[in-house]
């Protein structure tokens, strides 16, 4: 009679089930130093996103700062924007043929009574008749002499195009608004020109005027000259103002 070994009740056969307790204190290391490290990029970008939200251009660098407002930053602080630094700012006073600041005039001498200096900004839309926007300009800013050079700011959007000006059309239609504003004004414009416009129609090359350009925090060379202004960015939060503000340098 074969003899068997007598296996005692709620024994299991094989292997014991789970990995060593060595592999498993490992694993947990693993995850610990990856949250560690999850964690440790989540607060680095927290930190930047708040010191993207105050960083303003060194002023050693930038004597003369300011910025550009338009109806958004309504109402303005002004005591605390000229407190945050402000020399100068630039008001949107209209944008393409038809649209205007109603409360331009009133921004005008706000700015003014805090010993700023005060430009005006016109919105150009590629496709709107350029006598239309030029007229559309004039009848909202007053001809003074005491007035920074007028901004004319041009993007490929907003607009009123459905298909984009040639070349020639655009530069055609600018000349003429540009001869009627600079009339007015006593004065020539500041062409403020985005990458993406620069980038479909030269117009840094093509109209010889002073250029404004835009980039957040880097300086851009997008024009392929000089500039004599810098939106620097356009997410400046300030106390006492309702939305970020576009904050320019001028080229010392």
């Amino acid at each position: 009679m074969n003899k068997q070994a007598t296996r005692p009740r709620g024994t299991t056969r094989g292997p014991t089930r789970g990995a060593p307790p060595r592999r498993t204190a490992q694993r947990a290391t693993r995850w610990r130093l990856a949250a560690a490290a999850l964690l440790a990029v989540l607060l680095a970008s927290g930190f930047g996103w708040w010191e993207a939200r105050s960083w303003m251009p060194d002023r050693a660098r930038f004597p003369v700062q300011g910025a550009w407002l338009d109806t958004t930053n309504a109402p303005v602080d002004w005591h605390m924007l000229r407190a945050r630094g402000a020399d100068f700012v630039y008001l949107t006073a209209s944008q393409g043929a038809t649209s205007r600041d109603p409360l331009f005039a009133e921004g005008l001498d706000a700015a003014r009574e805090q010993k700023l200096q005060v430009g005006a900004v016109h919105v150009y839309d590629l496709c709107a008749p350029a006598e239309a926007q030029a007229a559309n300009f004039v009848t909202t800013v007053p001809r003074e002499a005491a007035l920074l050079p007028p901004a004319i700011a041009i993007d490929t959007r907003p607009s009123s195009c459905i298909d984009l000006p040639s070349d020639a059309k655009l530069q055609s239609e600018l000349t003429t608004f540009l001869n009627q504003v600079e009339r007015h004004v006593g004065k020539p414009a500041i062409l403020m020109v985005s990458s993406a416009i620069e980038g479909r129609y030269h117009l840094a090359a093509m109209i010889d005027r002073n250029l404004w350009v835009r980039q957040n925090w880097l300086e851009p060379g997008y024009a392929g000259r000089p500039w004599v202004m810098w939106t620097a960015t356009d997410g400046l939060r300030s106390e006492g103002q309702p939305a970020p503000l576009r904050w320019v340098v001028v080229q010392p």
